[in-house]
């Protein structure tokens, strides 16, 4: 399997980049654009909400990305058209990643300053606005970092979460295409993740990869054992994605320490599959994992041993450096300044259909993959001779 799918190896050289869209993340068009421009960039994988309509979304990003190839490689990316997988995630019980904010507007005194406002990274909350013709949080957008919550001074923003129903949500999920399925589990929940398991092993043959994120806890490698054991022979490639420090990679330098220190900790126990970075990723991790010596070389031994594509390929070894890193929030944010002056030719040009899409904009599109590939290449660069 490994040689037929380039985005496997990306992972067996060591230069995988997810993008995460976001568990909850259910604003269609960012979806798409986001998708279009980080396929352009060169990202092995994209990661979206169990939504079928947000699945489709990104499915419409990849078809137009293949169709724009050509003019990637003329403008010096190294696109040449191989689709990312295309990952849905799901959960086996509370995470903050399937959440969203909410509040009543109405509770709001006219006098406050409004801080949720401004520190949402999504652009979620807004008050009185034209465009959405109310106030609060724009649902499809929050992908519940939570933030805004210890910031508001009357203490009225709360989270709704929710939880994948594994009898209903797998078929659904899985009748749609998709490439790879990702589970958030913590440790503890070996009960609810068997549960999840059971709905989606009748389809486990048909994924290309597996990732299973779980943040630190206490007994945290034992319990990937248990989990490894539970689901194993896989035939599909597997990855451990190491949740630092969630969905805070655009906050600062020091968040990147948590998932790294975190990948330190699975690398050590040796479980066979992948290693991916993800919680607190962003500009800093690909310099702090350089300079820790956990980046694999150009040209150097292989991680993870064995051909992907047979049945318990991954029992027979365990990888020796990192193999990938996903971005979230950092990744989303980047690309804000692109999405919100499309967002802003959308209301303002009469002459344009409300759907504006990004490769409807040369200028806008072509500047959004520059940015993307900024990030991309970050990790791509090591495999550059």
């Amino acid at each position: 399997m490994t040689d037929l799918f380039a985005p496997l190896q990306s992972l067996k050289q060591g230069d995988w980049f997810k993008l995460i869209c976001g568990a909850s993340f259910q604003h269609l068009p960012a979806v798409r654009s986001l998708t279009l421009a980080y396929t352009l960039a060169g990202a092995d994988c994209i990661d979206v909400a169990a939504d079928p309509a947000v699945i489709a979304a990104a499915q419409a990003g990849l078809l137009v990305a293949k169709s724009l190839a050509k003019d990637a490689q003329k403008r010096g990316f190294d696109y040449k058209g191989d689709s990312p997988f295309l990952m849905v995630s799901l959960n086996d019980g509370e995470d903050p990643h399937f959440r969203k904010a909410e509040f009543n507007p109405t509770e709001c005194p006219t006098d406050c300053s409004r801080p949720c406002e401004w520190i949402c990274p999504a652009q979620a909350i807004v008050f009185n606005s034209k465009k959405e013709d109310f106030s609060g949080v724009v649902s499809e957008k929050c992908y519940g970092c939570g933030r805004c919550i210890p910031i508001c001074p009357y203490d009225i923003i709360y989270t709704s979460s929710y939880m994948s129903t594994p009898g209903a949500i797998a078929p659904l999920v899985m009748s749609t295409g998709v490439d790879a399925v990702e589970i958030h589990t913590k440790v503890g929940r070996l009960a609810e993740f068997e549960q999840l398991w059971q709905a989606i092993s009748p389809w486990a043959d048909q994924l290309k990869l597996l990732a299973i994120s779980c943040p630190d806890g206490e007994g945290m490698t034992d319990y990937l054992r248990t989990l490894y054991d539970l689901i194993a022979p896989l035939k599909s490639a597997l990855i451990w994605q190491t949740d630092g420090r969630p969905m805070s990679g655009d906050i600062g330098d020091g968040t990147t320490i948590a998932a790294v220190k975190l990948g330190q900790k699975v690398l050590a126990a040796k479980l066979p599959g992948y290693v991916q970075l993800a919680g607190g990723t962003n500009s800093y991790t690909v310099a702090k994992l350089k300079a820790m010596g956990l980046l694999k070389r150009a040209g150097g031994d292989e991680g993870v041993g064995g051909d992907e594509g047979d049945e318990g390929a991954t029992t027979s070894s365990s990888p020796s450096s990192i193999s990938g890193i996903a971005y979230g929030s950092y990744a989303r944010v980047l690309l804000s300044p692109i999405l919100e002056q499309l967002e802003n030719k959308e209301v303002s040009n009469t002459n344009v259909k409300a759907n504006l899409r990004l490769e409807e904009d040369d200028v806008l599109l072509w500047q959004a993959v520059e940015l993307a590939h900024s990030l991309v290449s970050q990790i791509k660069s090591q495999q550059e001779h």
